[in-house]
């Protein structure tokens, strides 16, 4: 399977990935990538670039060296309400690409199955967001089967983390039931690295193993086209304003 976009990627602006912008962007061209989008941690993930950085994203230019840059962010979910802490800028053009993903640092309150299988369905219905990140974690765990089709019919892509395997043990078996609840449902996934070194950028074989092992249809995989991810650019994005 070819693969033409890595949208989860970080960069030394979060403090604890190891390869810059313009590293990262030859990374994805050495590998073919038509694309590829910068997304930093933002709020209370220990140490993320302040506001200001991500304001200052409107300086990179949409496309270096033949691969288009996605300018964007990965938000936290903050708790049952299923607010995020993304900049109130970004509501603009500021942001390309949102991903809003639950870290344990952030999350306030309570999180059992009920709590968060509230939080993500409001997630579903913020506007802002493109991406349900690495949502397999082991304690903060949701009801699949009812909130999955809510994130299709709110056109969010869900992901499928190749770092989850490696750094989230003991995620793979509720990954694999995403995977299964998506396939049945007819759900949009995206495939990412969620890489903190460049050359990590497009190293998704773990993912592909797992969607393998489900037999998950490719048409369904939206960065594996390029036709379908540039029609969820233009529809869902400001990409290309």
């Amino acid at each position: 399977m070819k693969f033409i976009a890595d949208t989860h990627c970080h960069t030394v602006a979060s403090s604890h990935a190891y390869s810059t912008i313009l590293e990262n962007v030859q990374e994805a061209k050495k590998k073919g990538f038509k694309y590829i989008a910068m997304t930093d941690h933002t709020g209370d993930v220990p140490e993320s670039p302040k506001v200001w950085y991500f304001h200052n994203l409107l300086v990179i230019p949409k496309e270096i060296d033949g691969v288009g840059i996605l300018r964007g962010i990965e938000s936290n979910v903050l708790g049952p309400s299923g607010r995020i802490d993304i900049p109130e800028f970004s509501k603009g053009n500021e942001l390309d690409w949102v991903i809003s993903s639950i870290h344990d640092v952030a999350w306030t309150g309570a999180h059992g199955i009920d709590e968060c299988t509230n939080a993500w369905i409001n997630v579903a219905k913020n506007p802002v967001v493109n991406v349900i990140g690495h949502s397999g974690l082991v304690n903060f765990k949701y009801n699949y089967e009812e909130v999955i089709p809510i994130f299709r019919d709110n056109n969010k892509l869900v992901e499928i983390n190749a770092s989850s395997f490696n750094v989230r043990r003991g995620c793979y078996e509720n990954c694999k039931k995403i995977a299964e609840i998506c396939k049945k449902s007819n759900t949009p996934v995206i495939v990412n690295s969620d890489s903190h070194i460049a050359c990590h950028v497009g190293r998704f074989d773990s993912a592909l193993s797992l969607l393998k092992e489900v037999n998950f249809p490719e048409n369904l995989i939206i960065n594996s086209n390029l036709e379908s991810f540039e029609n969820y650019l233009r529809n869902h994005t400001h990409f290309f304003n």
